[in-house]
């Protein structure tokens, strides 16, 4: 049987929602819901935060994770990739002798997954042949085929084309082609892809279509805004975590 690990992202340095990943939504600190899926879903052999933040250890801690090392600063930065952090963080468990075969990465500001949203993406993971990786995605609410570019004050299509005599940003979106964007939910992959092509994602990868509100990202003000009106009004339903809620 595969061993995985589930890595939670969570630097300190966000500055659009500034420390997003411990604002408290339903009694909770945000990360304490990526923390509470992970455990809860059964799926991961352990549950690890990569942050550069001691007292984000703290929280995180307080909710079960495990934080073995705190990220470097050079891998913390607002345009810091992925595959640094990553890295850093399978190489660190190696060294004492964690090594696993997959690692999925559930990115906090996605509080609104759920424990059996983890268990469907690895179920689905598990019986794919031939993939380096599972990423969590959306049909898009703007197409790009209504997409512009501008250059010196004139209008371009941004996807210019099309298989039909209408370019499609003059097509109805009935039809135009499904388009998909990924989100924040989570993705899943072989450690292979990292240790042997310097990659979180591999080249095959298998979509995980999500629904409803499993892949919400909280990436501005107004997302944050939107998120807690949505769970007053009990639109929208976050995962019950039975932990006391941790000082801050």
């Amino acid at each position: 049987m595969a061993k995985i690990v589930a890595f939670i992202p969570a630097r300190s340095g966000s500055k659009r929602v500034i420390d997003k990943n411990i604002r408290r939504i339903g009694g909770h600190p945000v990360i304490a819901y990526a923390i509470t899926t992970a455990l809860k879903s059964g799926v991961f052999d352990e549950v690890v935060v990569s942050t550069d933040s001691e007292e984000y250890a703290r929280i995180a801690r307080h909710y079960g994770a495990s934080v073995p090392c705190l990220r470097p600063a050079e891998f913390a930065s607002s345009t810091s990739s992925d595959i640094d952090w990553v890295e850093h963080m399978i190489g660190h468990l190696a060294e004492q002798g964690r090594s696993y075969d997959c690692f999925s990465i559930l990115r906090p500001t996605s509080p609104f997954r759920q424990v059996d949203t983890i268990q469907r993406a690895w179920e689905q993971f598990k019986a794919a042949e031939g993939v380096d990786s599972l990423r969590a995605i959306e049909k898009v609410s703007q197409h790009p085929g209504k997409m512009w570019v501008v250059r010196d004050n004139r209008m371009l299509p941004l996807l210019p084309l099309t298989q039909s005599p209408q370019p499609w940003h003059s097509m109805q979106m009935a039809a135009l082609p499904d388009v998909y964007v990924q989100n924040a939910s989570l993705e899943i992959a072989w450690t292979r892809v990292v240790t042997e092509g310097r990659s979180i994602a591999g080249t095959v990868i298998l979509p995980f279509f999500t629904t409803d509100m499993e892949g919400f990202d909280i990436n501005t003000e107004f997302d944050w805004e939107y998120a807690l009106k949505q769970v007053e009004t009990g639109q929208f339903q976050l995962p019950a975590i039975d932990t006391p809620p941790v000082d801050q």
